[in-house]
């Protein structure tokens, strides 16, 4: 049972809340609150609400592990800006469950935070496009989560988007966006998704030798991609944690191959 339990995410929002201003060590620069963070927000749902985006669970290869475990994210950012700054997190493994690490990003450096990555998602012509003609065909159209998935020294950023008949209706997924990079795509389905992020390529790179996959190559590794994903979802709905675990992991793998193989970019 206890390999099951997971870091209640109420404690973690309240630590990370403390530690945002606690991890300020200089007490010039405490009193004077000059390093506060707060948790990054993102856009959600029909209306577009500007909402925090709240801890959630992922399955990751942290930077001083050898193999993927559980945790509990938080991305943060600086107060008043939209840059990420950190990525909290709350560890729920064998003997490092309830262990936090704070992994800071360089101040001299931009990371695009969640509302970086959102604002660069709505000024995509194509995306923008296709949200005014469902909009125009009486659909609701529905923005989901944005997560931020660390893979090995980089981030992607997926957000799905639903549709729903203004009338009535259950949602129904219809795109899914993947944000690498400078590159934002979107696909029918996850694994389209993904084989557009890491194989559209500039010609620069895609013509170096040895570093980058054949566009079959990748195109294998997304439809892997996707089947891992949609065999973890079947083990969560069963209650197969261990299952879960183990298809998230390869989940992870292939995404990682993909990174590594695509120039890490």
């Amino acid at each position: 049972l206890q390999r099951h339990v997971r870091y209640p995410t109420d404690l973690f929002t309240t630590q990370s809340s403390m530690y945002s201003t606690y991890h300020m060590t200089s007490p010039q620069v405490f009193y004077n609150r000059e390093d506060v963070w707060e948790p990054a927000e993102e856009i959600y749902g029909v209306s577009e609400r500007t909402l925090e985006v709240r801890p959630y669970y992922l399955v990751t290869r942290l930077p001083e592990s050898s193999s993927e475990e559980f945790i509990l994210m938080q991305p943060t950012t600086p107060r008043g800006r939209a840059n990420m700054i950190a990525w909290l997190i709350a560890r729920s493994d064998g003997d490092d469950y309830g262990r936090l690490v704070a992994y800071k990003m360089p101040k001299e450096t931009l990371i695009y935070g969640p509302m970086l990555v959102e604002r660069r998602i709505d000024q995509d012509t194509d995306v923008s496009r296709e949200i005014t003609l469902w909009s125009q065909r009486g659909s609701d159209v529905i923005r989901g989560n944005l997560l931020v998935i660390p893979i090995e020294d980089s981030f992607i950023y997926v957000e799905p988007l639903y549709l729903r008949a203004t009338r009535a209706g259950m949602p129904e997924l219809k795109r899914v966006l993947v944000v690498k990079g400078e590159r934002v795509v979107m696909a029918e389905n996850l694994a389209l998704a993904l084989e557009k992020a890491f194989a559209d390529l500039p010609e620069s790179i895609a013509t170096a030798p040895e570093t980058v996959l054949s566009a079959p190559a990748i195109e294998d590794l997304a439809r892997r991609a996707m089947q891992e994903y949609e065999r973890s979802q079947e083990f969560l709905k069963a209650g197969d944690f261990s299952g879960y675990g183990k298809a998230i992991d390869q989940l992870g793998q292939t995404l990682k191959q993909m990174n590594r193989e695509s120039g890490g970019r």
